[in-house]
């Protein structure tokens, strides 16, 4: 809803703060040495052996490189999705591609579908097959991962021609890179209003109500939101509030839309 309506385009200024930071998840798994460590305490090497037995056969002790890393994984995925990507844009079947870079076309798919590890032979096979460098299958992996961490209070009051006072939209975040454009608002209307802007812009929004009581307009129809109510919409369509039931009233607007260019 914040984006800058179509009949009312003007200048915008803010204030307040967006602090970026990166993030990574490591991956974890229980180690094997633990799991014997709890299984054979205050026991002799032959009762546990004994007691497994009993349980039904052997214990098995898992190397937990079995169970996967996800950091492992997602390469397997990153370099999956460039292949695919290379090959379709040359126009190519799996098959073709397969036979170029000499391999097995169910090879080929294991790692299109990032279900195997490929082998740097089989990497510079591709790259020739493909007609790219072998770093050019890494791409999508070694993309930035951003964050953005914002303190209660603190987001990107964002002011614009048209909004009255006592109508305040704080930016949340922001995504400075790739192809898909999220932008998180906290709405607070507090102040009564007879007319409101019409918001009209490409993309999709999904509004959640935090407090207060709205009705809120999207093409022909209205809808009366409450604490816990939600809407989801194509936000090409005109909308916007309508009528302040309950103040104050503050909801969450999350749009997002394709980057131009």
């Amino acid at each position: 809803m914040p984006v800058q309506p179509k009949s009312t385009r003007g200048g915008a200024g803010g204030r307040g703060r967006l602090s970026d930071g990166a993030g990574s998840r490591g991956p974890g798994a229980a180690g094997a040495g633990e799991i014997a460590a709890k299984s054979v305490q205050s026991s002799s090497a032959g009762e546990g052996a004994s007691a497994g037995a009993a349980a039904g056969g052997a214990a098995h002790f898992q190397d937990p490189h079995e169970i996967g890393d996800n950091s492992t994984r997602h390469l397997q995925l990153a370099i999956g999705r460039e292949v695919k990507g290379f090959r379709e844009k040359l126009g190519m079947t799996i098959a073709e591609l397969a036979r170029v870079a000499e391999m097995s076309a169910g090879m080929l798919s294991k790692i299109e579908n990032g279900a195997t590890s490929p082998s740097l032979a089989s990497l510079q096979a591709l790259s020739r097959a493909l007609h790219v460098p072998v770093t050019a299958l890494f791409r999508s992996f070694d993309e930035i991962r951003d964050a953005t961490f914002v303190k209660a209070g603190t987001g990107l009051t964002i002011e614009r021609r048209g909004t009255r006072a006592g109508h305040q939209y704080q930016l949340l975040g922001h995504t400075p890179s790739g192809p898909l454009t999220v932008e998180p608002y906290l709405i607070t209307l507090s102040a009564e209003s007879d007319v409101f802007p019409v918001f009209q812009h490409a993309g999709l929004e999904f509004i959640y109500m935090l407090e207060g009581e709205v009705v809120y307009r999207h093409g022909e129809r209205t809808y009366t939101l409450l604490p816990g109510d939600s809407l989801y919409f194509d936000s090409e369509a005109p909308h916007g509030p309508e009528e302040l039931k309950k103040l104050p009233i503050r909801f969450l607007s999350v749009i997002t839309y394709l980057r131009e260019g």
